[in-house]
Order: C-alpha cells, then sequence, then structure tokens
C-alpha cells in the first residue's frame, strides 16, 4: 500500500532539496508507464488527472485507475485532482480517495481565491487529504497570458489559506513545445522569502533539463507538473507503431508499443529532478 498524500511527498523534497514529477495521464499506458519509471528510479511520483482527461473518462475511473497503481507500487504514488475548477470537483475527488486535490482560483480576485481555497483546504485536511492552490494565473501557449505572481499576495495565499503547495507563475507557461521559458529568478526569491510552503511549477515542459534540476535544488519548488513533454513522446511513439506496422489494428497491441518510450523519457523526467 504505497498511496502517499502530496504533503507526504514533497516536504522530504523542500528539506533535501529536490524535486518530485506531477505527471499529467490521459490513460491507462501512460499512468502504469509512469509508476514504473518511478520504481525504475526509487522516487515517489504525482499520477494528475486534469481537466481534459477527466472531460475525456469519469473522475471514479480515474480514482480506481490510481489506486490500483499505487496499491501495487513499490514507490509512494500520489493520486492527484489538477486543476480543479470548483469545490464540487474537489469534494468528488476527496470522495473518491484522492490524496491530494488542487483547486485552482487563481483567475478569482484575490479575496475570493483565499476565501475558496482555505475552505477546500480545510474539507481537505478533515479527510486527511493534501491540497494545492495556485496564486498568479499560469498562462497557455498562444492562449491567455501569465500574469505573474506577486510575492507579497502569494505569502498572504500561504499563511490564510494553510495550502500545503503552491503553484506559482514566474515566466512559466502552459502547453509549451519548445523549452523556451525563462524563469524571473527577482519574483522567486521574492515568494520564497514569504513562505515556506513548498512550490509548484505548472508548464515544466517549457524548462530546460538543467533549469528544472537548478530550481529542484537550490530553490523551493518541490514539484514540476510535466505533460506536453510526454504527450509528444506518446504522439511519435504511436506513428512510429503503426507505420511499422501499418496492419496492426488491436488497440491493445498498439497502445502497448508506447509504454517503454514512455518508461524511457518519464525515467529521465524523474532522474533529472533528483
Amino acid at each position: 500500500m504505497t498511496r502517499a498524500t502530496l504533503a507526504e511527498v514533497l516536504q522530504p523534497a523542500l528539506r533535501d532539496g529536490y524535486a518530485v514529477a506531477g505527471l499529467v495521464c490521459l490513460g491507462w499506458e501512460d499512468a502504469r508507464a509512469y509508476v514504473a519509471a518511478a520504481e525504475a528510479e526509487g522516487a515517489p511520483v504525482i499520477l494528475q488527472a486534469g481537466p481534459g482527461a477527466r472531460a475525456h473518462m469519469p473522475l471514479p475511473v480515474w480514482a480506481a485507475m490510481f489506486h490500483a497503481l499505487a496499491d501495487a507500487a513499490t514507490v509512494p504514488v500520489v493520486s492527484h485532482l489538477d486543476h480543479g475548477k470548483s469545490a464540487a470537483e474537489c469534494h468528488e475527488a476527496i470522495a473518491l480517495g484522492f490524496t491530494s486535490v488542487m483547486f485552482d482560483g487563481s483567475a478569482l480576485p484575490l479575496e475570493d481565491n483565499i476565501a475558496q481555497t482555505r475552505a477546500i483546504v480545510q474539507a481537505a485536511h478533515a479527510a486527511g487529504v493534501s491540497c494545492e492552490g495556485e496564486i498568479g494565473f499560469v498562462g497557455y501557449d498562444k492562449g491567455a497570458e501569465s500574469l505573474g505572481t506577486d510575492p507579497a499576495e502569494a505569502a498572504r495565499f500561504a499563511a490564510e489559506t494553510g495550502v500545503d503547495a503552491m503553484a506559482i507563475s514566474i515566466g512559466n507557461v502552459h502547453l509549451q513545445t519548445s523549452q523556451a521559458a525563462e524563469i524571473d529568478r527577482a519574483r522567486l526569491a521574492g515568494i520564497e522569502a514569504g513562505t515556506d510552503v513548498p512550490l509548484v511549477i505548472h508548464g515544466g515542459s517549457g524548462l530546460l533539463h538543467d533549469l528544472r534540476r537548478t530550481l529542484a535544488r537550490d530553490s523551493a519548488i518541490c514539484k514540476f507538473n510535466i505533460g506536453t513533454e510526454l504527450r509528444m513522446t506518446f504522439g511519435q511513439a504511436l506513428r512510429d507503431t503503426l507505420t511499422a506496422h501499418p496492419d496492426r489494428f488491436d488497440r491493445i497491441g498498439i497502445l502497448s508499443a508506447v509504454e517503454e518510450p514512455l518508461i524511457v523519457r518519464a525515467r529521465e523526467v524523474i532522474r533529472g529532478l533528483l
């Protein structure tokens, strides 16, 4: 039984100078590959079900799948609701046994974000579940722009909500297909000066691997969300499989072939944060 909460894996990371990979899952094959990669590296892993995944497959199915993988794993596995946009979503995940939920109120006015996040933190903690919040909207490549986290607002948000982890906006962007993000080190230092809460980078695929390693070791960033980088690996492996085997039609055979490339890439991601 290796189900773990977000706090249980991030606090040691904060103390010892490394980070944990929050890997965005879209199905069984990638989730299974990510646990296999974590086991091969002897490291914890955070399996994340985001809005797109939840629109494709109901949350109870994600819960059952994540927990089956966690219960059979030899390393700590966190089952995490990523970008919950409502209290109802977060409460459903808590009731289903998710060990961590993220409430994303970053687009709300500060007072509303604090109040709603605090209420979800209280409900999560009462159930033995961790809660991540976001302060300072993280934008999207070719979409809404990031707003940047104000250090003073971050200090207040952390203190008044009681979150176990805090996602921040310091130059990171969701859905980047190139590693072109530039981190605002001064803004990061200002945030670190105001709180000791583990920090989270969304859009981690947009950061150079060496930069991720440096931040994991030398800052309070303890969790990097990685999605696009691994989806690109999945897509290329799928194309290669269908090109090499044009007569293959069985979906189990086709999709199983993408797992090994995903394990290799996920191991690189996890190892780069240790």
